[in-house]
């Protein structure tokens, strides 16, 4: 019988080199991996480094009790003894507890010309259940009250003529609102909705709100793109989780999980998640 060859593969037989398709693949994958890590990192620093820089430098009021929390007057507002015209303003404060590094509470205040006092005009999240409206119109408390130990900040105002004109149309514009038995704080509807919805519903207060009032970019999956709250710009949005916008009010801004970055235009700023504009006042 013959012998059999041997199946044993002659060493000089071996090739070289590997192919280069199999020599780039694992580098290939190994530089796209990095990329993607290097990506990822730079978004959640953008996204989440604002609020954490927040919450350090005191500019929420964390672990706050909200039994004790203060509601004094900022001192922001006209006094209505020596403020015969009208005056319309939009405020916005840090959200209480640790959720202030990240969004702030807004709400809108009125008084007719000739009035003595002030309505705030806005959406209390613990009203909702049982059916119940979130929306509150009172004048029992200050119109520049701190936010449960948080100092307002003025976003809008207007005075005499133009007031008289959005305050002719804000009841309309109230009872208008879509979400009023509902609420939710992320990522909408919620306070910043209810104000953004004023401003969209009277384009007399040519609003834009800060870049910490998370919600306010929350509409219905059937009006994804339309005007901005200032009706300055447009905008496209996928229930307030994903969205841009542009306008010559806002700016531009990218909405990512409710966090939006940006720039604004006039004055020149950068938009960042929970800090704000800087510079500015948030």
């Amino acid at each position: 019988m013959a012998r059999s060859e041997s199946t044993v593969s002659d060493p000089d037989s071996v090739p070289d080199s590997v192919p280069d398709s199999a020599a780039v693949a694992v580098p290939g994958d190994a530089r796209r991996i990095g990329r993607a890590a290097r990506v990822a990192l730079l978004v959640a620093v953008v996204l989440f480094g604002g609020p954490l820089a927040t919450l350090l430098s005191g500019r929420a009021a964390a672990g706050t009790d909200w039994r004790s929390a203060s509601h004094r007057s900022a001192g922001l507002a006209p006094d209505p003894a020596t403020t015969p015209e009208a005056v319309v303003q939009v405020y916005a404060g840090r959200a209480f507890g640790w959720r202030g590094a990240f969004a702030d509470h807004t709400w809108l205040a009125a008084k007719p010309a000739g009035g003595d006092r002030y309505t705030r005009y806005e959406v209390i999240g613990w009203y909702a259940g049982g059916g119940r409206s979130v929306v509150s119109v009172s004048d029992r408390r200050a119109p520049d009250a701190e936010w449960y130990g948080s100092p307002p900040r003025l976003v809008r105002a207007l005075r005499g003529p133009a007031a008289e004109a959005v305050i002719a149309r804000l009841p309309a514009a109230v009872d208008s609102y879509p979400h009023a038995t509902v609420y939710r704080a992320w990522p909408g509807p919620n306070s910043n909705t209810f104000v953004a919805h004023l401003g969209r519903a009277l384009p007399e207060l040519r609003l834009a709100l800060p870049p910490t009032a998370i919600g306010k970019d929350f509409v219905p999956l059937g009006r994804m793109l339309g005007a901005t709250p200032s009706h300055t710009g447009i905008q496209w949005s996928v229930w307030g989780v994903i969205g841009v916008a542009a306008g010559i009010e806002e700016g531009l801004e990218v909405n990512l999980l409710g966090l939006v970055t940006g720039v604004a235009v006039a004055p020149p700023a950068v938009k960042l998640p929970g800090w704000g504009t800087l510079p500015g006042n948030g």
